[in-house]
């Protein structure tokens, strides 16, 4: 590993390190993809990483190129000591809303995770069902803490192949590049095409 991202990565785990300090084990990150999107589910990650972890090239999902995702993603799956996702349908987002939606894939990643986390840290949301377990709500935390990057990696990754795959069933759309976001070119198919039952309803009201 070169010295500045190991140095970036010690950095990155800063807060992890300040906790493990404290007397907080199980580490849980968890963090989000597919908020945005007028297509597809919310997919929601969560991760315990071991305390000495080091995985070159882990950072906040966006900053990540598509292909180097996959491989991160098997590394970090592969070291975890637990880890658990939640997708979260179209259908339920536009009965809940997208918070609410986002809120109830964070309570099901915690009640699936393998291992009970001491501590969970989470990406800017607030008055979420933990299951008991207290929670740090961190600003930007993606880019700011090693173990929530670990889990927008596996978000965005499981998010994307879901979305590669509806391609193949709605390939006007064009899924593939766009992964459901509401680019010029989605939102010209959308009007050309109508509405898939992937579509948003909520999302897409002003566009059909």
């Amino acid at each position: 590993m070169k010295p500045k991202e190991e140095e970036r990565l010690i950095e990155l785990k800063k807060i992890e390190v300040e906790l493990h300090k404290k007397g907080f084990k199980n580490l849980c990150g968890i963090d989000e993809a597919g908020r945005g999107p007028l297509a597809g589910p919310v997919v929601v990650a969560g991760v315990i990483m071991p305390e000495d972890s080091m995985i070159e090239g882990v950072n906040d999902s966006k900053k990540v190129s598509e292909k180097k995702r996959e491989l991160l993603y098997d590394k970090i799956i592969e070291e975890a000591l637990a880890y658990s996702v939640a997708i979260i349908g179209q259908d339920v987002i536009d009965e809940i809303n997208i918070l609410n939606a986002t809120k109830s894939g964070v309570t099901k990643v915690i009640e699936e995770l393998d291992v009970k986390p001491d501590l969970i840290l989470i990406d800017a949301l607030e008055h979420i069902d933990t299951k008991g377990i207290p929670y740090e709500s961190i600003i930007k935390g993606d880019a700011k803490c090693y173990s929530i990057s670990a889990a927008s990696i596996i978000a965005k990754v499981t998010r994307d192949r879901i979305m590669r795959e509806w391609d193949n069933v709605y390939p006007q759309y064009g899924f593939i590049q766009h992964k459901g976001y509401g680019t010029a070119k989605h939102i010209a198919a959308i009007k050309e095409y109508g509405l898939c039952p992937i579509h948003r309803r909520s999302f897409t009201k002003k566009f059909v």
